[in-house]
């Protein structure tokens, strides 16, 4: 056996044993014909082919065939609601505090967070004007700015948005890296015109002299971003299951942490504060809750693909 046939066959591993025992040699043959002289380990391509079609046979065994169109939806949703946020925090970040407030400014800005939420506006041009490829190389450029504020902005003591703020903001983007190759036009517009409704809506609602960057008002932007989110889903899924399809109770579960973390820091609130009358946050609970809700998502999921294949195991052959 050659070298690239035995490598070809330990990628085949990522397919149910029986979906192998059955068409393992014709799969593993079609790669090999399709192989250049010469080569002697299988593609990226080609293994992250054989990844993609092992975990959709293994989902359609266990009676989950509608995840993966579901986390599509899903992404689709997620990128929308983060490009959202980022028009929303990147007019606030333009109003710094006043001196009175005793919170330190950037400059014309608020503060480091700027420049991360200009990184979040990336993938919805890319994706209008470019491909989906595209809009996630974006999405994850804007992850990496997201994450490195933080260590950043404490080495140089400069300010920069909160965690409740960027712990939402991270989640959307993981999910939105799953985002479909393909994918209508009305969808990929609906991208920079949600930016610019977003920012729009933020000026007519928020006027300069009420609300600065995080201010204690401000921040209860996520949670009607939360809920809406959670209602346009939960929509989504009833329409799409009166059809027969279950895509949507796959998005549902697949965007359960992005909406908790979203909806977070008010359900941890503990009343106001002596200062401007804003949400008292523990951040001890808050990051207890954090954590958990984290973990809440993942596991739903996982507990629905195990349900699905306990029916389906359970379900007579017609």
């Amino acid at each position: 056996m050659k070298d690239l046939e035995r490598r070809y066959l330990w990628l085949l591993r990522a397919y149910p044993a029986d979906y192998r025992r059955a068409r393992g040699a014709e799969i593993v043959g079609t790669y090999l014909d399709l192989a250049g002289p010469g080569r002697r380990w299988p593609s990226p391509a080609d293994a992250a082919d054989l990844a993609r079609g092992g975990v959709r046979q293994r989902l359609r065994a266990a009676g989950a065939a509608g995840l993966l169109p579901g986390v599509r939806l899903a992404a689709v949703l997620s990128l929308l609601t983060a490009t959202a946020l980022a028009a929303v925090w990147s007019v606030l970040e333009l109003r710094p505090p006043a001196p009175y407030w005793g919170v330190p400014a950037l400059g014309p800005v608020a503060t480091l967070g700027a420049g991360v939420w200009m990184g979040w506006l990336l993938p919805a041009l890319a994706l209008a004007v470019g491909s989906a490829r595209w809009a996630r190389r974006a999405v994850g450029l804007a992850l990496l700015l997201t994450v490195v504020v933080v260590p950043v902005a404490e080495l140089a003591g400069l300010p920069r948005p909160p965690l409740f703020i960027l712990l939402p903001q991270v989640a959307l983007g993981l999910v939105a890296l799953a985002l479909p190759d393909r994918l209508s036009m009305p969808v990929r517009l609906a991208q920079p015109l949600t930016a610019v409704g977003a920012a729009a809506a933020t000026e007519l609602l928020y006027p300069w002299e009420d609300h600065y960057y995080y201010g204690w008002t401000s921040i209860q932007i996520p949670l009607g971003v939360g809920v809406a989110l959670l209602a346009v889903t939960l929509l989504l899924a009833i329409g799409l299951l009166v059809r027969g399809d279950r895509r949507g109770l796959w998005a549902a579960l697949t965007l359960l942490t992005p909406i908790c973390l979203l909806c977070l820091h008010d359900l941890v609130a503990a009343g106001p504060t002596a200062l401007h009358g804003g949400p008292n946050v523990d951040r001890f609970g808050l990051a207890v809750a954090a954590t958990a809700v984290t973990l809440l998502g993942p596991a739903a999921l996982g507990g629905a693909v195990a349900l699905a294949g306990r029916v389906r195991q359970r379900t007579p052959a017609s």
